[in-house]
């Protein structure tokens, strides 16, 4: 017979996880040294054999469908794309039950890809660990103040707070119709700024840097935290100061040595005028000579020029 989960979780859960990935390898391990019990994996490639065999060892490798029958919280750890299908399956399949709790850590979708789940009367969280993950044990201590963006019922909530706290994390509740918009920032925040970090490095280096990232790491750590800590005053640097002849410097070195990289310096450097044009830092009359050279940087460029491609397609 199988036991009701309730949200003080008094005793230890039998946690079943379907995609070994980087997150669900980790988070199994996490829950696992909470006290929980993982009583099966289900991972297909090679890559997330070893990283169950690394991280959760002794960890039994099974079909989905065994895994969820096994388990009373399942951890759907797969792509996006595939959250729908293995919803579906699972559930058409009877390895999804009432009372069972169906958890996926997706940042964009919310409970409804679980609606096949639902259906059957299992119990439905999103719980998505807002950080990026290596797979390996270095991610465990990482998982400590990690926010969790959760969309749960009302009476899933308090099980959400405890699997959260349980792993480490701190929960950060998104409506269903937030989820997106809740991804995007995340992902806007953390996947550009990888492309931003990258394409600075190659600048450097073609500026003679025997170490880009030793040079960019003291500056960016610091523009980090004082952009998490204060927000736009924390902008500093020529667009902020209006100068005009700098910024024109800065876009014809970049034409000719990296073209590649000028449509993300143009764009980024027209938000960021955006931004400090409407706080009144720089003047309109000012904005508009910038703007005008950025155009002109963009216009100039040779014709059959390629400057579409990103760093990690050239790279």
């Amino acid at each position: 017979m199988k036991r009701e989960v309730r949200g003080d979780m008094t005793q230890p859960l039998r946690v079943g996880v379907i995609g070994a990935g980087r997150v669900g390898a980790v988070l199994a391990a996490a829950l696992r040294a909470a006290g929980h019990e993982i009583v099966a994996v289900a991972g297909e490639s090679d890559a997330s054999r070893h990283r169950a065999a690394d991280l959760l060892p002794g960890v039994p490798l099974d079909k989905p469908t065994a895994v969820a029958k096994a388990s009373d919280v399942l951890l759907l750890t797969v792509p996006d794309d595939m959250l729908d299908n293995v919803a579906t399956t699972l559930s058409a399949a009877g390895a999804i039950r009432p009372g069972q709790v169906v958890v996926h850590t997706s940042g964009r979708h919310g409970l409804a890809v679980l609606t096949p789940a639902i259906a059957v009367g299992a119990r439905a969280i999103a719980m998505h660990p807002a950080m990026t993950f290596t797979g390996t044990d270095l991610d465990l201590p990482r998982l400590r103040g990690c926010v969790f963006g959760v969309t749960a019922g009302p009476g899933e909530r308090a099980l959400a707070e405890t699997l959260v706290a349980d792993l480490g994390g701190l929960p950060m509740f998104v409506p269903e119709d937030k989820r997106t918009l809740y991804h995007a920032g995340l992902a806007h925040g953390a996947n550009h700024l990888v492309t931003l970090v990258t394409q600075a490095m190659e600048l450097l280096g073609a500026a003679g840097a025997d170490d880009p990232a030793a040079t960019l790491r003291p500056l960016l750590s610091a523009a980090l935290d004082n952009a998490l800590a204060h927000g736009d005053s924390a902008l500093t640097g020529p667009i902020v100061r209006g100068d005009v002849g700098t910024i024109r410097g800065h876009l014809a070195e970049i034409a000719a040595t990296a073209p590649h990289t000028l449509p993300s310096y143009v764009a980024m450097a027209r938000a960021t005028l955006d931004r400090v044009v409407t706080d009144g830092r720089v003047l309109p009359i000012r904005a508009n000579r910038i703007r005008q050279v950025l155009d002109d940087a963009l216009a100039d460029v040779p014709a059959g020029l390629d400057v579409s491609a990103s760093d990690h397609e050239r790279l």
